[in-house]
């Protein structure tokens, strides 16, 4: 049997939410730090359930789309609403783990020989991403480029090409994992300083030191909310087929 005649997948009701909702904020042309409806009532004027609503809430949270404020409410994080489509957030999900323990193996062992090995170049460009990922911060951003830039230096103070190597055959997870960590509340200056903790020890050749100060920190990287995340939540249950009667 043909494989493009399999069974079609029903779209998820909070994925009919999320189109709704991006809809609403180009209609509306909101933007970052704008308000969205409380959940109960987008639930009543999208005629679903509150849980619904909440799980598509849930997941632009996990994309950095939107904050929510405990007790305040829901507000936009920036100019737009374009969630990424649910499969693939549910294939990050799958190889998010993986990426992250890739990460914990090899940049463990790259700080501890950056410690070792590192030139005062190497902790020019090391003090140099500090300076930008600070700047980024203050500005108001996540530190995603100056956060990239460290690790970078990072890797090219180990002088190992076969690490280094490693490493560029997985930039492309390694920079979602970023993404998606700089993301979390608090983060960025949480990053911030344990980069700060990172150099320190590099700089002063403690190669034991800084391969636990770099563990730490790939251990808070891996602290995100979309491994939390389910894609079913607020499913409609399923009621079981009900068994007929026994004969009396």
């Amino acid at each position: 049997m043909s494989d493009a005649l399999r069974p079609m997948p029903r779209p998820r009701l909070y994925e009919q939410v999320l189109d709704r909702l991006r809809g609403y904020v180009v209609e509306g042309n909101l933007g970052a730090g704008d308000r969205l409806p409380a959940e109960r009532e987008l639930a009543q004027r999208l005629g679903v359930s509150r849980a619904s609503v909440k799980q598509a809430i849930v997941v632009l949270e996990v994309q950095g789309l939107v904050e929510v404020r405990h007790g305040g409410g829901t507000y936009l994080a920036r100019n737009g609403l374009d969630p990424e489509p649910v499969e693939r957030l549910v294939e990050r999900k799958r190889l998010l783990p993986e990426v992250l323990e890739a990460r914990e193996a090899l940049e463990t062992k790259l700080a501890e020989l950056a410690a070792e090995r590192r030139t005062e170049e190497d902790l020019a460009a090391l003090y140099d991403a500090l300076h930008q990922m600070t700047d980024e911060i203050e500005a108001g951003g996540y530190g995603t480029e100056g956060d990239r830039l460290f690790h970078a230096a990072v890797t090219a103070a180990a002088h190992s090409g076969l690490l280094a190597e490693f490493m560029r055959s997985i930039a492309g997870q390694i920079a979602e994992s970023r993404t998606e960590s700089l993301r979390q509340p608090g983060r960025p200056k949480r990053s911030l300083a344990q980069h700060r903790a990172i150099l320190e020890a590099i700089e002063a050749g403690r190669g034991k030191a800084a391969a636990a100060a770099m563990r730490r920190h790939v251990r808070t990287v891996a602290k995100v909310r979309l491994l939390d995340w389910n894609p079913d939540d607020g499913a409609q249950p399923t009621v079981p087929p009900q068994s007929p009667p026994e004969a009396p």
